[in-house]
């Protein structure tokens, strides 16, 4: 039995469908989504055929795992980062072999902390693009999916051993269905006010930009079982969501050589540091509001690669102008800030100066008209503490041994973002789904089976 049928649960079913387990998975909606399909859709992975498709022969697990930790300045889970470092470039492979996904990598820039072009995504490079295409797969295995299933009770017997899980129907009925293996595929606790303002404060004023079912259902059977659970403060953040329209914004724009100012029409951060850390940067100011300024060649590469952002064209959530002047009056940021700001960044792009803020301008062309300019705030995406696994995806518990047949992966597990927001690495929570998701889906087929994985 899995429960969540995001990418992580998706992915385990299929996984474990291969081995010749009877799967059923459990969804608590009426149509599948999850923090899947809200999430860009971006996936990296090392070392793959994919990746030496587009010239990339170069990226190893070890370089990858490497990115992680530095990411999280070494506090990420060392061996979990190194298991999904190993794991996620043969997932992939299989997923586009068994599952018939469809996988290329983005070669237009490098997201922050990563030092080869590594991040995989569906053809229409969306999360629920990538969650249609998981479901078909699904679909195409005669994998049992019985949606509008919300998982509330989880029966143990006096070994930690799962025997059932307590099922509420939309009519108030109560289903108790049993299972030989169980795999928590259900997402972390993000859509949980009270568990953010206990482990996550600095981020409870801000948006939620997750599903509304990630209520830490997991978590909480792990700490009445007595699991280890880890870095439950960590998580991924984004400064860069549409307000008040919710539609993300690429953060490809920052590194396209666009700049973020608060309502003084003041840069206040290096836009470099990642997206994640920028949420609390962007709630830290001025009612928690920032603009994006770029210019029309940056415009044009957004229409051109990022679904989202012709969503937000379409929603209103874009100002345009030919001058920096009628730029400041369709934003209502002060007209001299603004230019001055503006000014700064194209001397520091035609090398002139040093940014007093600390980012590197020098690979990208100086900001011109027509100008362009969105309003965001900072947001919660999803958690990235959880329940500690070992390296068959099994629960383990305080004092290191594992549960006997229960599993975790995704958001549901700990990740290896580390305990803050700045250790999320791009792609950190597809990273974890997919590959622990794997992980799970075949041992605990074995396990179910009486064999090996």
């Amino acid at each position: 039995m899995i429960i969540g049928a995001g990418a992580s649960g998706l992915t385990a079913a299929l996984a474990a469908a291969e081995q010749g387990a009877e799967v059923v998975v459990l969804e608590r909606d009426a149509s599948p989504s999850g923090s899947t399909s809200m999430s860009s859709g971006f996936v990296p992975a090392p070392g793959t055929r994919f990746q030496r498709a587009i010239g990339v022969t170069d990226d190893t697990p070890d370089l990858f795992c490497a990115d992680l930790m530095a990411k999280s300045y070494g506090k990420s889970d060392e061996r979990l980062a190194r298991l999904a470092a190993l794991t996620i470039g043969p997932a992939m492979e299989w997923l586009a072999d068994a599952g018939k996904v469809e996988w290329h990598v983005l070669d237009d820039f490098l997201y922050p902390g990563h030092a080869r072009h590594r991040m995989h995504a569906v053809p229409e490079k969306t999360g629920a693009a990538l969650e249609a295409r998981l479901l078909a797969a699904a679909a195409e295995a005669d994998i049992a999916l019985v949606t509008e299933a919300l998982a509330e009770t989880l029966y143990v017997d006096e070994t930690g051993e799962a025997m059932a899980v307590g099922v509420s129907r939309p009519d108030g009925s109560v289903e108790v269905i049993g299972c030989k293996t169980l795999i928590l595929a259900c997402n972390g606790y993000g859509g949980s006010a009270e568990m953010v303002a206990e482990h996550i404060p600095q981020i409870a004023g801000g948006e939620y930009y997750g599903h509304a079912g990630n209520t830490g259902h997991a978590v909480a059977w792990g700490q009445a079982l007595g699991a280890a659970l880890k870095h439950l403060s960590g998580y991924q953040g984004h400064g860069s969501l549409a307000y008040p329209h919710g539609i993300l914004i690429s953060w490809a724009l920052m590194m396209q050589g666009a700049i973020q100012v608060n309502r003084e029409g003041r840069r206040f951060s290096n836009e470099m540091g990642g997206y994640s850390e920028q949420a609390v940067k962007v709630i830290d100011q001025l009612g928690g509001i920032a603009w994006n300024i770029y210019d029309g060649a940056r415009h044009d590469f957004a229409v051109a690669g990022f679904p989202d952002y012709r969503e937000a064209i379409k929603a209103g959530a874009i100002r345009s102008a030919e001058t920096v002047a009628e730029l400041a009056a369709a934003t209502g940021l002060p007209a001299g800030a603004l230019a001055e700001t503006i000014a700064e960044a194209q001397a520091l792009a035609q090398g002139t100066g040093t940014d007093s803020l600390g980012r590197d301008f020098s690979d990208v062309a100086p900001l011109a008209g027509p100008f362009y300019a969105v309003k965001v705030t900072g947001a919660l995406f999803h958690t990235q503490g959880g329940l500690v696994i070992g390296d068959d995806a099994r629960v383990l518990r305080k004092d290191g041994t594992t549960f006997p047949n229960i599993y975790a992966s995704g958001g549901a597990a700990c990740g290896v973002s580390g305990p803050a927001v700045e250790g999320y690495l791009s792609g950190n929570g597809l990273l974890t789904a997919i590959a622990f998701g794997y992980l799970a889906g075949r041992h605990a087929a074995a396990q179910t089976k009486g064999g090996e994985a």
